[in-house]
């Protein structure tokens, strides 16, 4: 069983910056594929970037170049470094892994493990 547990949410102004980071328990084969979603309140959960075990990324058109996912494996930990911060990147952040196979897109039901979640507000 895989356990996730994210840290590095907080209040910041808009252009600020925060980096998010995931410590994930163990690798297995639903690891291959590591990701974040958020949630906003009466929105649904969508997925913002990704990462698999080839070190391919891919990022939503609303983070592009402002987001940037890593990780560091010795270290079992995930990351997602946020920039020009907006009030509409307010919301629950996810950590999330999966198969490979869950980073061909944003559907969160292909992944099968995820942490508690860590809130980011952004004020304007």
């Amino acid at each position: 069983q895989v356990q996730l547990v994210e840290s590095g949410g907080g209040s910041v102004q808009a252009g600020g910056s925060l980096r998010l980071s995931c410590k994930v328990s163990t690798y297995t084969s639903n690891t291959n594929c590591m990701g974040w979603f958020r949630q906003a309140p009466g929105k649904e959960r969508e997925g913002v970037a990704s990462i698999d075990s080839d070190g391919d990324t891919s990022y939503a058109d609303s983070v592009k170049g402002r987001f940037t996912i890593s990780k560091d494996t010795p270290k079992n930990t995930l990351y997602l470094q946020m920039n020009i911060l907006k009030p509409d990147d307010t919301a629950m952040y996810y950590c999330a892994t999966g198969p490979k196979a869950a980073c061909g897109g944003w559907w969160a039901g292909g992944y099968n493990n995820w942490g508690q979640g860590t809130q980011v507000t952004v004020s304007s």
